[in-house]
């Protein structure tokens, strides 16, 4: 009989599911050679929410060393994410007052693509990433960076050196967190007084009114509603006094927190958040029923187009080996006949073959050069930026196409 795992924030049994999609490899293993990719060892990918806190998690089947110690992905690749994390440095520079006397640290600050805005603009910088291979890159960068997981531990570490922080940054790493409770109080132990944190992630109920189930992978070991960071916020000291939605990985929150008796007054965007949770019946197991029928239309769909062009004598190509793109071809069950390759921006991917379906990834370059007649864009958030990249798809007649929430060719 298999046991019910226990919410990895307050031990409570596991017993609602939201989704469940089958054994699935790491999304993040990309391997060096097709044989390996195949082969890739595959565990339970089941999404379920604890009925006591509301945080949405996967089962922990993976030690945490295992899957960030050497990372694939590299933020510096997205120049609409660099966009976004420019506005973002002169939005909170502005109305936090950072200056020369302050220190800004960034958790899971990968290549320095965020803290380098910061460094730009004279305010002084850390990072903190586990990923030795990217906080070298960032280090190559000039912008200082601890390769250490972040917890209550190293928050008091950086204390006794005297590296409190003036504003403090997380961005999309609370989904990578296998102990949130130990992560969110180490930002309370980290923030000066009047200091504010920001963290900001898919928001969970934009991911379930979307179908966006491709962004579940063993590497996201929750997928946050303003509800259960709440909680876990007041009971470690803090306060969410604001909060701005966002656009980004297809319907974000930015989240503003600081210590319970610090001075930033409380907005109403977060009442109007956490009510409009509460209708959508996040706070009951009701809420997370009914989802798995679409999901498997969504599979269905793009079963039927690859079937449909390989029947016309069209070819088929994708772009962006994404985490979310895995989650999305091994849940379809693609192989290396699904796709005829995927091309990718990033060298620490392109060479390597993706996990589980084994299709090799290549240079953007081959794009141009198989001349595909569809190319299927599977990091989905960014797919205006992907097809403006590739204009030469579309103006040779080529044709793009997007899978999530819904099959479009365009």
């Amino acid at each position: 009989m298999t046991s019910v795992p226990l919410c990895q924030y307050c031990a409570t049994p596991l017993t609602v599911t939201w989704l469940d999609l089958g054994s699935q490899p790491l999304a993040n293993h990309y391997a060096a050679t097709q044989a390996e990719a195949v082969a890739s060892p595959h565990y339970p990918l089941h999404a379920r929410a604890c009925p006591e806190c509301w945080l949405v998690q996967v089962d922990r089947v993976v030690p945490p060393d295992d899957i960030f110690s050497d990372y694939a992905y590299f933020s510096s690749y997205s120049d609409s994410w660099l966009a976004h994390c420019r506005r973002y440095a002169e939005l909170v520079t502005d109305r936090f007052g950072l200056d020369r006397d302050s220190l800004v640290i960034e958790i899971a600050s990968n290549d320095g693509y965020q803290l380098r805005f910061f460094k730009d603009a004279g305010v002084p910088v850390l990072g903190v990433d586990p990923a030795a291979n990217v906080a070298a890159v960032a280090e190559a960068a000039g912008i200082p960076t601890a390769v250490e997981f972040f917890g209550a531990a190293f928050a008091r570490t950086l204390i006794g050196r005297g590296q409190a922080a003036d504003h403090l940054v997380a961005k999309n790493v609370l989904a990578h967190v296998p102990d949130i409770g130990d992560f969110v109080e180490g930002v309370a132990i980290l923030l000066k007084p009047e200091a504010v944190f920001t963290v900001e992630f898919p928001h969970l109920l934009r991911t379930m009114r979307q179908l966006q189930f491709d962004q579940i992978y063993h590497e996201h070991f929750t997928y946050l509603s303003l509800l259960a960071l709440d909680r876990i916020a007041r009971d470690k000291g803090l306060r969410i006094f604001d909060v701005d939605r966002l656009e980004t990985h297809g319907g974000s929150l930015r989240v503003y927190m600081c210590r319970d008796g610090a001075a930033h007054p409380t907005t109403d965007a977060v009442a109007e958040t956490l009510a409009e949770e509460r209708e959508a019946g996040l706070d009951t197991a009701a809420g997370y029923g009914g989802h798995d029928g679409e999901v498997r239309r969504i599979r269905d769909e793009f079963r039927r187009f690859i079937a449909e062009a390989r029947a016309d004598g069209r070819t088929v190509a994708g772009y962006g080996a994404a985490a979310k793109g895995n989650t999305f071809l091994n849940y379809c069950g693609a192989d290396a006949g699904t796709l005829a390759f995927i091309a990718d921006r990033s060298p620490a991917k392109a060479g390597r073959f993706m996990p589980g379906s084994g299709i090799p990834v290549r240079t953007p370059e081959a794009i141009t050069e198989s001349r595909s007649d569809y190319v299927v864009i599977l990091p989905w958030n960014l797919r205006e930026e992907i097809a403006a990249q590739l204009a030469d798809v579309r103006d040779r007649g080529g044709r793009f196409v997007t899978a999530v929430p819904r099959l479009q060719v365009f």
